[in-house]
Formats: C-alpha cells, structure tokens, sequence
C-alpha cells in the first residue's frame, strides 16, 4: 500500500538522536522519514511555488524559499547571514532593527566540527545542534560562546586563516569520514588566534571547548552513494529512487540526491 501526500516543502525538522530523527511537514501531517529508508519513493513537482515567509504565489525562488521583495528586504536574506562579520546594525542600516535585536544581538557559538573535513563556524546558541544536523556533521563542538553574532564573525574570521569554513556537500554525501580530535584542533590554532583578536573582542569570549563538548552525529542511512548526481527540480520534476539515507538536508537515493531545504516553498507530491 503506498502513502500519498501533497503540500509546500520546507527544510525537514531534525531531533537528535541514534539515528537523527528526521520529519518533514506535508499535508499537515509530520512524517517520520526513518521509516522509510529502503522505500520507493516519488516527488513530483507541481509548478507551484509559494514564498515561505509572505505566502507570495512566484515562478522563481531566491535563497532558498523567498519571493524577490523578501529576498531584498527581509535581515534574514541579508548578506550578515552568510558572512556574520559583515553585519551592519552598528551603522544603524539594519534592515529590521527590530529583527536584528531578536536573533543577531543574542549569544552565539563559535564551533568546530568535522563534515567533510574540520571547518569553523558561528551559529545562534539556540541552533545547537539543529545546525550542526543541519551541515551534515559527524562531530561538532562549541569552542567560543560570544555575546552577538557580529563578534562571533570575527573571530571565525580570524580561525579561518587556519581553518576551511566550508563544507564539500559531495564528500559529506559520499560520508567519508576519518575522526578527529577537535579539542586538539581547537588548542593547536586558539592561542594564535586570540593574540590577533583586539581587546574588546577578547573581553566578549567566552571558552567552551572541551572533551565532554564534543558531541558525535549518526545518521539514518543503509548505504551511502560511490558517486553523486543532484535532482534539480527545475529541468526535471519528478524524482523517484530507493530511499538510502538522509543526511545534512538531503535525501540520499540511489538514483541521486535531493536537497530539500533548497526547494522550500516547492509544491509537490509525495509517494511512499
């Protein structure tokens, strides 16, 4: 008996576990992906797509679910969000004050964490371990508590003359893997780093690393891809494969991988 839901994509809810646990929200209804893996499973597009944030009918979408006047007004799509040392509320040209008080002037989290090799990166404190999930990682660790998230910037910033900031989403896919020693990491470069910070900066950070900060991820997966080949639903909207794994925002298929927080707003059906 196959099940059949249809509804607007948006990124699946993650919840730590051994595996993850992964949900994604359709028909109203939570489903439970884990309990899929080793089903057929097909997703049609349905040439719909609706702003994730205004509602706004559209035929195309920017960042990852958002209309084009979101996409320009809105602090959440504002350059500060992928680049955290380039925000600007200080200049008093936040794009909603109001917002930037909400999210970016609370206390964030400078970590390690091992995906496709060790990268550095900030998030809010309350993203952990959603974002780590999120990036697909194997092992993360908060190093640095920070007070804003304009200050966490520069000091990723300064660890990144050391440290990748990025993540190779093909070989994380693929899940190779070597573990390592992210305390050790983290000793290695931190003193280096904290004599090139300035004053005030040093003053606002907090340490955190430590053995027992380290957390480690698994994911739900019965085999993991030799070679990767991406569905892009605006040249081919129907997918269709064997549910293999998810990991990061991905589903894992052996005919290919899907990112699903890529297409939130994507009207589809979904067949299990």
């Amino acid at each position: 008996m196959s099940l059949k839901f249809q509804g607007n994509l948006h990124k699946m809810h993650v919840q730590i576990g051994s595996p993850v646990r992964y949900q994604l929200e359709l028909s109203k209804k939570m489903l439970l992906l884990n309990d899929w893996l080793g089903k057929d499973i097909r997703i049609e597009y349905l040439q719909s797509i609706e702003c994730t944030h205004c509602g706004r009918a559209m035929k195309k979408s920017f960042n990852q679910g958002y209309c084009y006047p979101c996409f320009r007004s809105l602090a959440q799509c504002d350059i500060c969000i992928m680049s955290p040392e380039k925000c600007h509320y200080h200049l008093g040209t936040c794009r909603e004050p109001e917002w930037g008080i909400q999210f970016c002037m609370k206390p964030h989290i400078v970590y390690l964490s091992n995906t496709s090799g060790v990268k550095v990166g900030v998030t809010r404190e309350t993203q952990i371990p959603t974002r780590w999930i999120d990036q697909g990682a194997r092992q993360a660790m908060p190093i640095l508590r920070v007070s804003k998230r304009y200050n966490a910037g520069l000091v990723e910033v300064a660890f990144k003359k050391f440290l990748n900031d990025k993540t190779n989403w093909r070989t994380m896919l693929k899940n190779e893997f070597e573990p390592v020693d992210l305390l050790a990491v983290f000793n290695q470069y931190w003193p280096e780093v904290e004599a090139g910070l300035d004053d005030g900066i040093k003053t606002d950070v907090e340490v955190m690393a430590s053995a027992d900060a380290m957390l480690e991820l698994e994911f739900p997966a019965n085999s993991y891809p030799s070679k990767i080949s991406s569905f892009n639903l605006d040249k081919n909207p129907l997918v269709e494969g064997r549910l293999d794994a998810i990991k990061g925002q991905y589903l894992i298929m052996n005919t290919g991988v899907i990112n699903i927080r890529k297409y939130s707003g994507y009207l589809v059906s979904l067949e299990a």
